[in-house]
């Protein structure tokens, strides 16, 4: 799951403890939201950085939240097409798991796995949430280790 440190990082979810993983607009990151369920873990990806990577761990402890910005008028994220009775955006509530002492970067990411692998490594993949096999989630956690 992606965000840009400068809206909300990792940092943030740790002082917070948790937080709804709001203002997904885009119909397949919410779809893969719509598919995870409570005790998932989930990478905390930071994008749109001068070193983008993975920065850490989080895990849902909520799903099928609707989510709330798509009825606030004055929300970036307020969607004039969706009815309480017919909410178009749902998510989930993630909580803080731990930070890495070095985020996985890219560039790295790019080097250890295909595209076919790792969705995030595809050129101009702008999705920000999106599944990892658990083999490859697995080989990414070993990474941090080493």
């Amino acid at each position: 799951m992606k965000s840009e440190p400068e809206v909300y990082s990792i940092t943030d979810l740790q002082q917070q403890s948790e937080t709804i993983w709001d203002g997904i607009r885009n119909y397949q990151a919410r779809n893969f939201l719509r598919q995870m369920d409570e005790g998932d873990l989930a990478f905390f990806y930071h994008s749109n950085t001068n070193f983008p990577g993975i920065a850490g761990l989080m895990r849902v402890v909520k799903k099928d939240i609707v989510d709330p910005t798509q009825f606030e008028a004055k929300s970036k994220y307020y969607d004039p097409k969706s009815s309480a009775k017919s909410p178009r955006w749902q998510t989930v509530v993630v909580e803080f798991v731990e930070t890495f002492s070095n985020s996985i970067l890219l560039s790295t990411l790019k080097e250890k796995f295909t595209a076919e692998e790792l969705m995030v490594v595809r050129q101009g993949n702008r999705l920000s949430v999106m599944p990892i096999p658990e083999v490859v989630a697995l080989k990414i956690l070993a990474m941090k280790i080493s």
